[in-house]
């Protein structure tokens, strides 16, 4: 007779702990994008040798991992942003998959130049996971701020840009980008920000995940914390009476021109939610979609267009901006009002 055993507790709790997004994934891997996304890249590479990583002067932030299991696919470049890109952009060339783990502002501002020539012009299959993006540098200044990586990637040809809302999306979305031919840019941040993805979770290039129905207006929003807090607005504006749609607009380019022209016929009105200026970024990938499909007002918040010199916590940053849930909730209903 064959006897059939049950799964013991153990084999369960080890089965959950290795599905991004449970709650015991969760508590493994923690809510921290830039820890999922390397554990994503180095999930990637025991399944594809042609994976390398290469560090911007941080493999200590989550490189340790691949740097022991795979030392010979692992180099810190140090603080010299234009030599990591031109040497991940070789490795590509050569048939290797690139992933760059550095500061968001350096790889897009500082090494413009090689991502444009190197990594677009040649389509290298280089991937950029840019780290500390929007203010989330807070106490470091407009020198490490990172308010523009979004305009200036989504401008070169070929780029596929992704903005992840917590971990569980940025280990979805690198994978993505491992496994898909072409030069990637992944918005990251260091700190943790809230969980908005469980382990039911889907995403593609291209897509968006309508999270919240409503008929009074939609906000759209992409991007660590931004999504959390345009979720959190929408709790309270049904408060006040506001059936609020809430997008996750994480694939920004190419983005899901459906999902936009939906929105803006279903409600009338739709409010962006970014760290990032309020121009160039999702905000303004939206109002072009809305201005050539289906004209409705468009409000934008974001980073006021301006550097921020004071020195202050990032949530002060966030209010000051007005990013947080409460402030994205005057702003939602002051353009109601005005528009509806």
């Amino acid at each position: 007779m064959t006897t059939v055993l049950e799964p013991s507790v153990e084999t369960a709790e080890t089965a959950a702990a290795d599905v991004p997004g449970t709650p015991e994934w969760i508590a493994a891997q923690g809510l921290g994008a830039v820890e999922t996304s390397r554990l994503a890249q180095l999930h990637a590479a025991r399944r594809d040798p042609r994976i390398f990583s290469l560090e911007g002067d941080l493999g200590d932030w989550g490189g340790p991992a691949f740097q022991a299991e795979f030392p010979d696919r692992f180099r810190d470049m140090g603080i010299a942003e234009a030599n990591l890109i031109g040497t991940a952009a070789g490795l590509a060339l050569g048939g290797k998959v690139s992933f760059v783990n550095t500061f968001g502002s350096f790889a897009l501002m500082r090494a413009c130049e090689q991502v444009r020539l190197d990594v677009a012009y040649h389509r290298t299959n280089v991937k950029i996971a840019g780290s500390f993006t929007g203010i989330g540098a807070a106490f470091s200044g407009p020198t490490h701020h990172c308010g523009e990586d979004l305009a200036i990637a989504r401008v070169l040809p070929g780029m596929t840009v992704l903005a992840p809302a917590d971990s569980v999306a940025s280990y979805h979305l690198t994978a993505i980008a491992a496994r898909t031919e072409g030069p990637f840019y992944l918005r990251l941040g260091l700190e943790p920000t809230p969980q908005v993805y469980d382990e039911t979770a889907t995403f593609t290039v291209g897509g968006a995940n309508v999270l919240r129905e409503g008929t009074d207006l939609t906000l759209i929003a992409a991007g660590l914390n931004s999504v959390a807090s345009a979720l959190k607005a929408a709790d309270l504006l049904a408060g006040q009476g506001l059936r609020v749609r809430v997008v996750d607009l994480y694939s920004i380019k190419p983005v899901n021109r459906e999902v936009i022209v939906e929105s803006a016929r279903r409600t009338g009105l739709i409010v962006t939610v970014e760290e990032h200026s309020v121009h160039g970024g999702v905000g303004s990938t939206v109002a072009e979609v809305v201005a050539e499909e289906a004209p409705v007002p468009v409000r934008k918040l974001g980073l006021a267009d301006e550097f921020s010199h004071e020195m202050c916590s990032y949530d002060d940053h966030l209010r000051r901006n007005g990013l947080d849930p409460e402030g994205i909730a005057r702003a939602a209903v002051d353009s109601f009002r005005r528009w509806k």
